[in-house]
């Protein structure tokens, strides 16, 4: 079944290296696999993407889906990549009719920067620790 045509490739350069919008309007980054795999059942499943943390000082990002995998049944469980991360960015994916092929380079996802401005936090670094690293309660 076909999936998602791949990203435009940019030059990198910080913060968002690689990473481009579709339009001088757009809000979100396009974020591609980056791993040939194919998914054959319903169940969360988490794919390397083609960009590796920080994303540049004081920079966060949420991870959403796009609109056009999202109409292919290919559906991005939203998650919140913080400005100290510093592994490989996980995709999220669950597909809705398995199984499904997502090629290395496919666009399924977008990174929607932000400024985080937190006023208060622990004096302790993320590095590439990520989905519930920093504890259940925290």
């Amino acid at each position: 079944r076909k999936t998602e045509a791949p990203c435009r490739e940019t030059p990198r350069r910080a913060p968002f290296r690689g990473l481009s919008a579709a339009t001088r309007g757009s809000a979100g980054l396009d974020l591609a696999v980056g791993v040939d795999i194919t998914i054959v059942d319903d169940s969360v499943h988490v794919v390397p993407s083609t960009v590796t943390g920080p994303l540049g000082h004081g920079l966060s990002a949420l991870l959403i889906g796009r609109s056009s995998a999202s109409k292919q049944g290919i559906m991005i469980i939203p998650g919140l990549i913080d400005s100290d991360y510093t592994g490989q960015i996980g995709i999220m994916v669950r597909i809705l009719n398995p199984p499904a092929t997502l090629h290395k380079g496919d666009c399924i996802a977008q990174l929607i920067p932000f400024r985080a401005h937190v006023i208060k936090s622990q004096d302790r670094e993320r590095g590439d620790q990520g989905f519930g690293s920093t504890g259940p309660n925290n």
